[in-house]
């Protein structure tokens, strides 16, 4: 089984719901108030490692109780902590997540996530070797992000790129992905499936409740979903990235892998939060 590195972002997430939002000086009632943990790059090692994987998660927190637990949190789920940074003076990457009537209003404060460097990524790929998975996202620096997938690709490892949230800056560096998994809106902003499918070998688009479609040198083909009721789709397309990572360092084909991401993502649809959501390999068998 190849090892897995996962680089991107740690976040804790203080969600709060309400049946309407406040106005200037007001203060009102909310309900159902819970903590997770989250972030792009957090949630995927850790649906990576619960579905199976081999994982060594690189990224940055701050000195306070948020970090400490977001590490302890990796830790009880077999991840490598090893290349977690710890930034003193800062804080831990934080979302406030206000539910209202089902939509989200989402307020981020980036925090340590912005201090992830070049020499961080070096020292993470030391001992990797030839064949291993390299999964990333962009809510990192992106010079950072694309330094990382070319010093991934000079060392011979699988690269794949989650590019949420979309941001065009990234585009020099699609050259060094093997996989891109963006959603059908991220497609269009990276310039739409024909620009994308000449920089790319292979790209995996999720298509929200209608599952996902690959296209690649042999063509194109859709994968549909299972049809569910769903309770809180946060983290779902990290979910199925994880799943992809875990099933291809098992030897699957992207195809194979792939459909079990699906599956995993389409249990984290019936779950509240973002990784409490995130199902165990034994689930989605």
């Amino acid at each position: 089984m190849k090892k897995i590195f996962v680089v991107g972002s740690i976040n804790t997430d203080l969600v709060i719901s309400t049946s309407k939002m406040p106005q200037i000086g007001e203060t009102i009632t909310g309900s159902n108030f819970f903590i997770a943990h989250g972030g792009k790059g957090a949630n995927q090692a850790v649906a990576a490692a619960r579905l199976g994987g081999k994982v060594i998660m690189c990224g940055c927190v701050g000195d306070d109780y948020f970090g400490k637990d977001a590490i302890e949190s990796f830790k009880k789920d077999g991840i490598d902590t090893s290349h977690v940074k710890t930034v003193k003076g800062v804080s831990s990457g934080t979302a406030i997540i206000i539910i209202e009537d089902g939509n989200n209003r989402i307020i981020l404060d980036k925090g340590a996530n912005g201090c992830l460097t070049e020499n961080d990524i070096d020292a993470t790929l030391e001992n990797a070797e030839q064949g291993d998975i390299y999964l990333t996202q962009l809510e990192n620096p992106i010079q950072i992000i694309g330094y990382g997938l070319k010093k991934a690709k000079e060392k011979g490892l699988f690269t794949i790129l989650n590019p949420a949230p979309a941001n065009k800056e990234i585009m020099p560096y699609l050259m060094y992905c093997d996989v891109i998994t963006p959603n059908e809106t991220e497609t269009e902003l990276l310039g739409g499936e024909k620009e994308l499918k000449e920089k790319i070998g292979t790209l995996l688009i999720t298509l929200g409740s209608k599952g996902f479609k690959i296209i690649d040198k042999d063509g194109e083909r859709t994968y549909p979903c299972q049809k569910i009721k769903a309770v809180d789709t946060t983290a779902a397309g990290d979910t199925l990235c994880g799943g992809l990572v875990s099933r291809l360092s098992k030897g699957d084909d992207i195809d194979k892998a792939g459909q079990f991401g699906s599956k995993a993502a389409t249990i984290a649809c019936t779950r509240k939060g973002a990784q409490p959501s995130i199902p165990f390999e034994s689930e989605v068998l």
